[in-house]
Order: structure tokens, then C-alpha cells, then sequence
């Protein structure tokens, strides 16, 4: 069974890869998102993905065999909230995934109803739209330390080996009041930019940078709030080799990446 990669990924705003964008803002990052599983060694046997849109009080994983969906976004057309993908669970993979947090000393539990939110089927539709590999969410830990994300990752780094694919679900820019705005973009280029040198880095100095990513140049202006980056920590975690941008683009006025280990 080959080795599947950890990966961090732009989920995009809202359903913006389900309704019409006659700009082609989204058209960019939607077609990195459809490149994903041809990029595999193989079919994965089953996905991990991390999003930033759910936080406990410790790392928690959806362990339901057929999760509902969660429309966690607000005011867009009434269609975008019948949107399907009917991803099954794998409680077996939640079983394992708590059981491996545990294992590093760090909380972890189960949650019996929980759904994906859109930071899990929206890019997972466009990925995988057949949505035929079991899926399992984790949240966030409150506080969002970038240094126990980091350790969660490395504690889930055998799944890999299993054919379990990690996914980080967020965004690398993610301040919503300048989105739009062309002066976001240079200062965003320059966090992107700190971000890939950071990344490329071999994993102790990557978990080093990463672990004190707010001293990086534009860090509060490109995340305010944090929660949509943490999901990066647990992908480069999960992996011991250097990681390398996937994907990057300006969208809405803000440096967007993705990027892959192993």
C-alpha cells in the first residue's frame, strides 16, 4: 500500500465552487481541488480531514457511519443549502485517530452526530464528487496551539502508511475585511511567501517557524483569528520530509497556497 501524502488545502468561501462566478474568482483553487486525486500515488482507502470550522476542548473526530452535512455559512442562494455528499463515515479510522491523540498525551474523544462542515464537503465535492472513500473530520483543539497541532499531526503520521490521506482544510489568507482589497496583496504575498520558505524547511526548523508563525512578516493581518491556518500544523505534523507549495494564487486581493508533504 503506498503512502499517501498530508496535505493542506484552501477550502474556497462558502459554496463558491457551486454557483455561478462569471470572474472566475474561485475557477483557479476549483481546479487544483479536481487535480487532487489524480495527484495520488493511489486511491486512498480512507480520508482524514481537519477543518477549520470545528473546535473542542480537545481533538474530537466525527464518528458516525453516515455523517449529515453542516451548512455552516450564511446568506448565499437557497440551492447551496441542498447540496450533497454523501461521504460514509469510517468509525473505525475515528477509533484509531483517538486512539493514537491518546497515545501522545493529548485529549481526544469521539463525537457520536457530528457532521462535515463546508470546510469538508465543499472541497471534498470537488475533489472527490463521487464521494465513494470514507471519510472521518476532526476538530481543532481550543486555543488553537500551533505546537499541539503540530504534535497531533506527528501522533497521526502512521495512518499514512494505512492509505489514510490527512487533509488540512482552511485558508493561508484569511482576513475577511480585506479580502477584495488590492492593497491586501502585497503584505499577503509576503506572509505566503515566509509560509513556503517555512514549509520547505526540514521538520525540526519547519515546526520551529511554524510553532512561532505570529513572528512572521503581515501574520495578524493575513489571520486575525487564527483557526483557519491551525489546520496547516497538523498536515506538516503528520510528515517528517520537507513540504512544497501545490498551489498559489491571489484571490480577491490575498495570496492563497496549498501545500503537500511526503
Amino acid at each position: 500500500m503506498a503512502v499517501q501524502p498530508s496535505l493542506y488545502i484552501p477550502h474556497g468561501g462558502g459554496p463558491c465552487f457551486f454557483m455561478p462566478d462569471p470572474q472566475g474568482i474561485w475557477r483557479g483553487m476549483e481546479a487544483y481541488l479536481k487535480g487532487l486525486a489524480a495527484s495520488l500515488p493511489e486511491r486512498p482507502k480512507a480520508i482524514l480531514i481537519i477543518s477549520g470550522h470545528w473546535e473542542e476542548n480537545g481533538f474530537a473526530f466525527t464518528g458516525a457511519n453516515a455523517p449529515d452535512l453542516v451548512y455552516d455559512y450564511y446568506g448565499f442562494p437557497p440551492e447551496t443549502y441542498k447540496l450533497t455528499w454523501p461521504a460514509r463515515g469510517a468509525p473505525w479510522l475515528a477509533e484509531k485517530g483517538a486512539e493514537l491523540i491518546r497515545a501522545a498525551g493529548l485529549p481526544a474523544g469521539i463525537h457520536p452526530s457530528r457532521g462535515y462542515d463546508h470546510g469538508v464537503f465543499v472541497p471534498m465535492k470537488v475533489a472527490f464528487p463521487d464521494a465513494d472513500i470514507p471519510c472521518v473530520q476532526m476538530s481543532l483543539t481550543a486555543g488553537l496551539d500551533p505546537a499541539l497541532h503540530l504534535a497531533a499531526g506527528e501522533a497521526l503520521a502512521p495512518l499514512r502508511e494505512e492509505g489514510v490521506l490527512i487533509v488540512g482544510s482552511g485558508m493561508s489568507f484569511h482576513n475577511m475585511r480585506a479580502y477584495g482589497d488590492p492593497r491586501s496583496e502585497a503584505p499577503s504575498r509576503e506572509f505566503d511567501n515566509w509560509l513556503e520558505q517555512a514549509v520547505e524547511a526540514d521538520a525540526g526548523e519547519r515546526a520551529e517557524l511554524l510553532t512561532g508563525w505570529q513572528a512572521a512578516p503581515f501574520a495578524r493581518f493575513c489571520h486575525p483569528r487564527e483557526e483557519h491556518l491551525i489546520p496547516l500544523m497538523v498536515a506538516a505534523g503528520a510528515s517528517g520530509e520537507p513540504g512544497m507549495r501545490d498551489y498559489g494564487e491571489v484571490v480577491l486581493g490575498g495570496a492563497v497556497s496549498a501545500f503537500r508533504f511526503g
